[in-house]
C-alpha cells in the first residue's frame, strides 16, 4: 500500500450487520465515530443500544439516515457478500450518485479480504476521505457481513492510527 492514509471518522446507521460491525471496530479502536440512525434509534433488533454515538434524525423511516449519513461524508464503502446490491445498500449508492460522493463496492464474493483491503486504502487516500461513511446489509440479510466488514477494516486500516 502506499503511504498510510485514516478516514478521521467513521460514521454508519447503526442497523445490525455491517454498520454495527464498523461502529465496533471504530469504538474498539479509539477511532472518532458517529451518524444518523431513525428517530427512536430503531433498528431489526429493537433500540440501537446507547453506546452508539448516533444522532437521531427527524423521522423513523431508515431511508432518511441513509441520504444524511451519505451528505454527511467524503465517501462511502459498500460492503456485500453477495456482489448484487438490494434494498438499503442499493439506495445508498443511488444517494451516493445523487449527491456526487464516491462511494466503492466491496463484495466478497469476488473481492478477498486482503484485495478488498487495499482497494479500501487505496480509495481512503485516492480521495482524501476523513469522514468515511460505512454501509451494507443487515445482519438478517447477510449473517457473515459483520465478520467481512472488520477484517478488512483491520486490514486495511492498521493500529496505531494516527493522532
Amino acid at each position: 500500500m502506499r503511504e498510510k492514509r485514516f478516514p478521521r471518522r467513521l460514521v454508519s446507521g447503526g442497523q445490525t450487520g455491517a454498520d454495527r460491525a464498523a461502529l465496533d471496530w471504530a469504538l474498539g479502536r479509539g477511532l472518532e465515530c458517529g451518524g444518523w440512525c431513525p428517530a427512536g434509534r430503531l433498528a431489526e433488533d429493537g433500540r440501537i443500544p446507547d453506546r452508539y454515538p448516533l444522532k437521531e434524525t427527524p423521522e423513523s423511516a431508515y431511508i432518511v439516515r441513509t441520504e444524511f449519513n451519505v451528505r454527511d461524508s467524503d465517501a462511502t464503502v459498500l460492503f456485500s457478500i453477495d456482489p448484487q446490491l438490494a434494498g438499503g445498500s442499493a439506495a445508498t449508492r443511488d444517494f451516493c450518485v445523487a449527491l456526487k460522493r464516491p462511494f466503492l463496492p466491496l463484495a466478497r464474493a469476488n473481492c478477498p479480504i486482503d484485495q478488498a483491503a487495499k482497494r479500501l486504502h487505496d480509495f481512503v487516500f485516492r480521495n482524501e476521505v476523513a469522514i468515511l461513511n460505512v454501509a451494507g446489509p443487515r445482519a438478517s440479510e447477510e449473517p457473515q457481513i459483520g465478520d467481512y466488514v472488520a477484517a478488512v477494516l483491520d486490514l486495511a486500516f492498521p493500529a496505531p492510527f494516527p493522532t
